[in-house]
């Protein structure tokens, strides 16, 4: 017996030492992601406080003085924030279809009975799988049927039915895990299936609608070929648009390009950044699910 505390205590200390070991290798494969990311951002910032011929000089480095001159311009720029507006305007319009019309299929998908139930849910799977090039000119040429070029539910639109799939395969599993007896209660109550679902499943699945927003947010604010296609009045324009058509006209000073492309990715970095826990806990509240 005097011989099995030992072991045991040497056990102990070899698991503990492979656990140190493994959060060490995660930790440092964080580290080099993390370097690797924000890298290209900070060289894209201070970029934009230099000038072309600081940065033709010397590509790398801190400012020397900082010109602030590039910023300035674009801030006073009304192009800029009539991009942003844009931009905003066409995020809410998607955001709003996809979170209303995929948590309605999310609830018939999760808590009703049918034939072919299963099958339906696989098909909007599938959709994962294609992406919105694929279909960008079919898509182009119903918008044009419909009379929708130069306006915002032409983009908003398309960008919330290849938003569902994903909405959908995140919805479901949390209105399926609330009880059936929390169902049947309700319904005692005289509560009918539309107001269980806004009385009580709407409000469950908070995590889960605040997930899919964001991402549907982030979604469209990034969305370039759409927009591109759609869009042909330079009023209508996104702000990834207007980035391409900035980095266009001035090509030879990539130091207001750089100003321009740095300032365009601080609205969906702030908001992605405030948003990141309730990502984590909706995505985690599906898995588990």
């Amino acid at each position: 017996m005097a011989g099995v505390a030992p072991a045991r205590a040497g056990r102990t200390r070899t698991r503990s030492a492979s656990r140190g070991f493994s959060h060490a290798g995660i930790y440092a494969v964080a580290a080099v992601l993390a370097v690797l990311v924000l890298v290209p951002l900070v060289y894209v910032v201070l970029g934009g406080f230099r000038t072309t011929g600081q940065l033709a000089a010397k590509p790398v480095g801190i400012p020397q003085p900082w010109v602030t001159s590039n910023y300035r311009e674009l801030i006073s720029s009304g192009t800029f924030w009539r991009q942003i507006g844009n931009s905003a305007l066409i995020a809410a319009i998607a955001t709003t279809l996809v979170v209303a019309f995929g948590a309605l299929a999310a609830y018939a998908l999760s808590r009703f009975e049918f034939r072919g139930r299963e099958s339906l849910y696989t098909l909007f799977t599938f959709g994962l799988l294609f992406p919105i090039s694929v279909a960008i000119l079919p898509l182009y040429l119903l918008i044009r049927q419909l009379g929708l070029l130069d306006t915002a539910l032409g983009v908003a639109v398309p960008e919330a039915a290849f938003g569902l799939p994903l909405t959908i395969l995140i919805l479901r599993p949390f209105m399926r895990s609330v009880p059936v007896e929390l169902e049947d209660a309700a319904a005692i109550d005289g509560c009918g299936r539309l107001g269980f679902f806004w009385r009580i499943l709407v409000p469950l699945s908070q995590p889960a609608l605040a997930t899919v927003a964001i991402v549907a947010v982030v979604f469209s604010w990034n969305m370039f070929l759409l927009p591109l296609l759609v869009l042909n009045n330079t009023k209508e324009w996104t702000l990834p648009l207007g980035v391409a058509a900035y980095s266009t006209e001035y090509t030879q000073d990539t130091a207001r390009i750089l100003a321009y492309t740095a300032l365009s990715m601080v609205p969906a970095l702030a908001f992605f950044v405030a948003a990141e826990r309730r990502i984590v806990g909706g995505l985690s509240g599906a898995v588990k699910g």
